[in-house]
């Protein structure tokens, strides 16, 4: 039988309570939760075996846009660079590792080795980041590019407002589990150009930016809208990537915007409909409705 790649999601039977005055105060029924599983990403290239370098917790799903955003964030490879992606195949992995492991073919030795991570008990978790490197000061040497990204980039408040819903709707396996970070490119005017879930924010990302690697398009487009708070690693993977403005629902820290200023990122908080707040570079956000 051949091996079965995990879902997004799995079924599990849950015990609901509600205030007794309703008909069904205990009742059991079924549920859906939001499949979370690790992904080990590897890389080879000529005249060198193919290595381990990180471990994620993820959910399932766009595993090879996954793999390669992040090794675009870590200065790894640039889209030229890249001659293969792959699920491994070595004997030695169980069935239920075979989709969990994720090879990256380069055609030339990497731009750099990835920074390391602590090894401990944490390493893989969904919500590592600079948290889970060995050298704060190696992390903060972030691959900046020489010219800050879309210098005459103008968007109305307004236009940002709508693309929390806007991301939102995209978000179909959020629609049935309720337990998944979204990330979403935009563009100018505001429309979507590629969505993705996962249960890291910082996972989301990187699909988003692997589908625009894989997909031979550029990576700076406009806007990038993430559906929490905007930590350094996610100022990180959108600096690398060159975008002009990465927004979120939530608060940014302070190292983030730290990033930011040096990057030329304009950092946008508490997006809704009718606020926002804007922390860097904010000659790129207007009031004008057009």
């Amino acid at each position: 039988m051949l091996p079965r790649r995990p879902g997004p999601s799995v079924r599990v039977r849950v015990v609901e309570f509600q205030p007794a005055s309703t008909a069904h105060p205990r009742r059991t029924r079924e549920d859906r939760v939001v499949t979370e599983e690790p992904l080990e990403i590897r890389i080879e290239s000529p005249g060198a075996a193919a290595r381990r370098v990180a471990v994620t917790m993820r959910t399932p799903g766009h595993d090879f846009e996954l793999a390669v955003g992040f090794l675009l964030a870590e200065g790894v490879l640039t889209p030229d660079h890249l001659a293969s992606v792959a699920y491994c195949t070595d004997v030695g992995l169980s069935p239920e590792e075979e989709f969990n492991v994720v090879t990256v073919g380069l055609n030339a030795p990497p731009l750099r080795e990835p920074a390391p991570r602590y090894a401990g008990p944490t390493a893989g978790a969904a919500a590592c980041g600079v948290c889970g490197k060995d050298s704060v000061g190696e992390a903060l040497g972030v691959h900046l590019r020489a010219d800050p990204p879309h210098p005459d980039l103008r968007i109305p408040a307004g236009t940002l407002g709508a693309l929390p819903e806007r991301l939102r709707r995209g978000q179909r396996v959020f629609g049935r589990t309720g337990g998944l970070h979204a990330a979403g490119y935009f563009t100018a005017a505001g429309e979507p150009v590629v969505i993705r879930e996962d249960v890291g924010r910082h996972n989301a990302v990187d699909k988003v930016v692997g589908a625009r690697v894989l997909g031979g398009a550029p990576t700076d487009l406009p806007v990038l809208v993430v559906s929490g708070r905007i930590g350094f690693e996610l100022a990180q993977k959108a600096a690398a990537a060159g975008v002009g403005i990465l927004a979120g629902v939530g608060a940014p820290s302070s190292l983030a915007l730290d990033l930011a200023a040096r990057a030329g990122l304009t950092v946008v908080g508490f997006l809704r409909e009718e606020r926002c707040v804007v922390y860097t570079a904010p000659e790129r956000i207007t009031l004008s409705p057009a």
